[in-house]
């Protein structure tokens, strides 16, 4: 499989072209993106930066509190929508799109295929956000096919749990959200029985900082035992053969009925629902799903029904959002996720790094995952964390191309880019709900100013960005051609110089991490520099390395990749490289 190299846009914001954002503005007062501002011309521009896959988030429809009732679409109370745009991960029917991001608002699936086509003309794949954990409060499906019952439409709501309801009920109690909505509608918002709120919040009074907008799925889990349900479980069980294997499809007894006819297990009716969406999105061609908080599902599920859908559809690959290292496995193996997020592990410990910690640091969080390594997907930026150049994060975007080197670079799992990234954007302006958090808004109609200039009414070129912001953009773009032009970084193996270096006096492992890639009979040497001074070291190049990479030994002709200054080196086993790594910055020497 091609090494994944993502761009994350937010399509919303893509096109936005509004100079005068107003705080809370409306769609009318600050515009909105749309898909056709995804051009063949964008498209092929973002290939040509060393993507391969596109993840456009929050393309399904989601609650808002821009009225579409003209189009037939019920409008959703504004007390339980954050934002005017509303949040991506409130999906209000998942077998729409999302009206805002239409110029013709009846034919906006139309506008959602014809935007798979170019993607794919422009030599991308495509993936989509699946949210399986929670919903709108007001979810209804007016795009559902035909046959295709709403969620919680057929629910027993006297009872708090059922395996075959679609939500948790809070009997007997209304949802109260005095405390949160600040200033009261014309009319109240009735909830009532209380559903249970999206972050597996059991109470009718949910606050500020819960996912008060969303209702949790039930998958079959009982929330106050976190276990499925127990008939559940048994009849999963009966599936697994002497050899450990499961067998899917339809689960069977191992009696037969009196009359020869089989026994069927009833699946709770959200796998059902929840399978018929990602056969429904998977069919018109999407290449894969990034699956929000997949770890709030049981692994039951995926281990159900990913297989289903990737034999139906060749190639397509599934992401997982999993933050507990104890699950990774689990979630890989008998989930089927092809990359779980490497958040908790890589990005916290760069971003630690990036702040004055020991870039040995770095060894240790790649070991954590090593027989998963294939499996992680890296980033330096999404949409839930802070941006690199906000003042909560690093202050300056420059300051993490070490990690760039490192989290792009270091092995040949999957990278991924943020929209507004690899030109600085900082987040933090106060669009509205959010506020100033270093975050770029996901619930808010707005425009981010780098971006529209890089944009250039559809240049797509530097010529209006400023000197800094140049020298971001040409780093990023230079990094990331790396991925796909060698070879020994798209597919080469993988070796950390840096236990061999801990005693080396002419190495601070402190502010200096190194490794080496190798394909075939081609060696690239990177070491990231995490100081803010330039640095001379003598990297230690271990016997080990040579006799286990098979390197070359003797004068080499090498060439630093990100400068294009030329040199030659000598290799031998347990002697030095003399590098010179700028500051915050480092080297990549391919000899």
């Amino acid at each position: 499989m091609t090494r994944p190299i993502i761009y994350q846009t937010l399509p919303r914001l893509f096109g936005a072209v509004s100079k005068e954002n107003v705080r809370n503005g409306s769609i009318d007062q600050n515009g909105c993106g749309k898909m056709n501002d995804y051009t063949t011309k964008a498209l092929k521009h973002i290939r040509s930066l060393g993507f391969n896959y596109i993840w456009y988030t929050g393309v399904i429809e989601h609650a808002t509190k821009t009225d579409y009732s003209r189009f037939g679409i019920l409008s959703d109370h504004p007390s339980v929508v954050k934002g005017n745009a509303g949040s991506p991960y409130a999906i209000r029917d998942y077998y729409d799109i999302d009206p805002d991001l239409a110029v013709d608002v009846p034919h906006r699936m139309k506008e959602f295929e014809q935007l798979i086509a170019r993607t794919h003309r422009a030599g991308l794949k495509m993936l989509i956000d699946f949210v399986p954990n929670h919903v709108a409060r007001q979810y209804h499906s007016d795009a559902k096919p035909i046959g295709i019952s709403d969620l919680g439409e057929h629910d027993d709501k006297s009872t708090g749990f059922s395996p075959q309801n679609n939500f948790y009920y809070l009997p007997d109690q209304s949802l109260d959200i005095s405390d949160i909505v600040d200033e009261q509608p014309i009319s109240s918002y009735v909830e009532s029985p209380a559903k249970v709120t999206g972050n597996d919040c059991v109470t009718a009074r949910p606050s500020k900082n819960d996912w008060y907008e969303t209702v949790k799925l039930n998958y079959g889990v009982n929330l106050y035992t976190h276990q499925l349900d127990p008939t559940i479980a048994e009849q999963l069980n009966e599936t697994v053969s002497t050899d450990g294997i499961r067998s899917y499809g339809h689960i069977e007894s191992h009696q037969p009925t009196p009359n020869n006819t089989t026994m069927m297990f009833a699946y709770p009716d959200t796998w059902n629902k929840m399978l018929d969406i990602l056969r429904f999105w998977a069919t018109k061609g999407v290449d894969g799903f990034r699956c929000d908080m997949a770890e709030m599902v049981p692994v039951e599920f995926w281990e159900w029904a990913i297989p289903q859908i990737k034999s139906e559809h060749k190639g397509i690959i599934f992401i997982a959002e999993v933050y507990n290292p104890n699950e990774y496995r689990n979630y890989i193996y008998r989930g089927h996720f092809d990359y779980l997020y490497d958040k908790v592990g890589l990005y916290d410990t760069l971003r630690h790094v990036i702040g004055g910690g020991s870039a040995s640091l770095i060894t240790y969080s790649w070991q954590s995952v090593d027989d998963i390594g294939s499996h992680m997907l890296n980033f330096l930026e999404n949409h839930d964390e802070q941006r690199i150049a906000s003042e909560f994060f690093a202050g300056d975007a420059r300051k993490a191309f070490p990690a760039l080197l490192v989290s792009a670079l270091m092995r040949t799992n999957p990278f991924m880019v943020y929209q507004g990234q690899m030109l600085g954007v900082d987040g933090m302006e106060d669009a509205g709900f959010s506020g100033s958090d270093g975050r770029t808004t996901i619930f808010d109609y707005w425009s981010i100013d780098q971006f529209r200039r890089w944009r250039n009414n559809g240049l797509y070129d530097t010529n209006k960005l400023t000197k800094e912001e140049k020298e971001i953009f040409n780093y990023y773009t230079k990094v990331l051609s790396l991925c796909n032009a060698e070879k020994a970084i798209s597919d080469g193996q993988f070796y950390d110089l840096m236990y061999a270096n801990y005693e080396n006096q002419q190495m601070d492992t402190n502010r200096l991490f190194g490794f080496i890639r190798k394909e075939g009979d081609e060696t690239i040497l990177i070491v990231a520099n995490f100081s803010d001074e330039p640095m001379q070291a003598s990297v230690r190049i271990p016997a080990h390395a040579i006799e286990f990479l098979n390197m070359k030994t003797g004068a080499r002709f090498a060439t630093e990749l990100l400068t294009g200054a030329t040199r030659t080196i000598d290799i031998y086993p347990d002697q030095t490289i003399d590098i010179n790594a700028p500051a915050n910055g480092g080297i990549v020497l391919k000899f």
